[in-house]
């Protein structure tokens, strides 16, 4: 059984034990691939109540949740903490980037399904993890590289991990998927085809493997190894014919 395979099977699994028996269940946190292919069953599970969460908006890394209120009779929130990490001694930290901090916190013998988004800002980072090892990590995580860190519990998130953009016109030959992502990244017309095929790029959430799909403004394109941008919409065509777009790319 593939990975796609498992992860539908587990979903069904999930939605029906929640209907059944009136309670809320979760998945781990699910990658964009993991979280393609639930989007592309959520009518089928939709009777069980579903939710997606990874902590805040614009997470990659997501759970889902199989129940509601009106099926359960109570609500229940994702079992998602927070944890800042950050250098005991800011002036003598290395330059610490998001590999750094997952690298530190897997190397604790901790599963990556447990694991979510990571946020880096100024060499400490915002980490979204089960709360089933939160407390395990803020006692045992003491070192990231070579910088000796702490690890807080967040009990509200700040307003310092909210998505920053940096908005940009462009001019592209067209509103296909492969014109947009080759454009966006400097790439080959080829090179971005070849990225969508191989199931690299996803928009809205959702796998999507045609170079020619056409673009609408507020769709969010993640495209793995590159980057994440939202789609902002056309904004006329050039003398030449060409067609300008708006963008937002993540920062």
């Amino acid at each position: 059984m593939n990975t796609n395979d498992a992860a539908a099977k587990r979903i069904r699994e999930l939605a029906e034990r929640a209907y059944s028996e009136n309670r809320f269940f979760f998945t781990d946190f699910l990658d964009m691939s993991q979280l393609s292919v639930f989007y592309a069953m959520e009518s089928e599970v939709q009777y069980a109540g579903v939710r997606v969460s990874g902590g805040t908006e614009g997470c990659d890394r997501c759970m889902v949740r199989f129940g509601s209120p009106e099926l359960c009779g109570y609500e229940e929130e994702f079992p998602i903490d927070v944890l800042f990490i950050s250098p005991l001694q800011k002036r003598f930290s290395e330059e610490l980037n998001h590999r750094d901090f997952l690298g530190s916190v897997t190397g604790l013998g901790i599963d990556r399904a447990k694991l979510g988004d990571i946020l880096v800002k100024e060499n400490a980072a915002y980490f979204f993890v089960s709360d089933t090892i939160s407390e395990y990590i803020i006692e045992n995580l003491d070192k990231v590289r070579n910088t000796n860190v702490k690890v807080e519990r967040c009990t509200e998130l700040p307003d310092a991990i909210a998505p920053g953009f940096s908005e940009e016109s462009i001019v592209v030959s067209s509103n296909r998927l492969d014109a947009v992502i080759a454009r966006v990244f400097n790439l080959s017309r080829d090179a971005a085809a070849g990225l969508i095929t191989d199931g690299k790029v996803f928009v809205c959430g959702r796998e999507v493997l045609s170079v020619s799909k056409n673009l609408k403004a507020g769709d969010v394109l993640s495209v793995r190894g590159k980057g994440k941008f939202i789609f902002d919409g056309e904004d006329g065509v050039s003398r030449k014919n060409k067609l300008y777009i708006k963008i937002k790319r993540y920062v």
